[in-house]
């Protein structure tokens, strides 16, 4: 039995949720979502609570329960509140900008780095810190991890860019072979 997946997902006052065909739609203050849910997973809304079951016993089924949970929840959560993932950046000259819906970087290289963003996706840079907000999870997450790739954090002095809550295990470098 699925911890996460009995459990109801509670739908907030100005959200609206409809299921068609096996597709479900969430409408709220932050935009729309839309999923086409797993065929092994029987989903219904009663009142203002959304309920996901397995189809049958099968082992399959059984294994798409809590992710089906988790997809809805994760829809309802942004259209109602958002999701936003947090970038530090730390280098000498490394700046970064909004501009419209293009993300510049200088990041040391050689030229700057122009990322358009995807539709439903705004940035917040304030200092050394990028805000990635958006109404979709999984799409705030793709954008984060492809604005860390384009410098990842070296371990030697801490340049580059890197998660708010993720640490860096830094090494010593050429001054921990002296003395011998």
């Amino acid at each position: 039995m699925s911890r996460i997946g009995k459990h109801p997902v509670n739908i907030p006052e100005k959200v609206e949720v409809t299921l068609k065909d096996g597709l479900i739609t969430v409408k709220g203050a932050k935009g729309t979502l839309t999923h086409k849910l797993n065929s092994n997973v029987v989903v219904t809304i009663e009142g203002k609570a959304i309920t996901v079951a397995p189809k049958d016993e099968s082992a399959e089924a059984r294994s798409q329960w809590g992710t089906a949970r988790t997809l809805v929840s994760n829809m309802v959560v942004g259209v109602s509140a958002g999701f936003v993932k947090s970038l530090e950046f730390t280098g000498v000259g490394y700046k970064a900008a909004v501009n419209g819906t293009t993300l510049n970087l200088s990041l040391g290289y050689s030229h700057p780095i122009d990322f358009p963003l995807p539709v439903g996706i705004t940035a917040k840079v304030t200092k050394n810190q990028i805000d990635i907000e958006g109404s979709n999870k999984e799409l705030v997450g793709q954008v984060a991890a492809k604005v860390r790739s384009f410098r990842e954090p070296e371990p030697y002095k801490g340049k580059g860019v890197k998660y708010t809550t993720e640490t860096i295990i830094r090494k010593a470098g050429k001054a921990g072979g002296k003395g011998k």
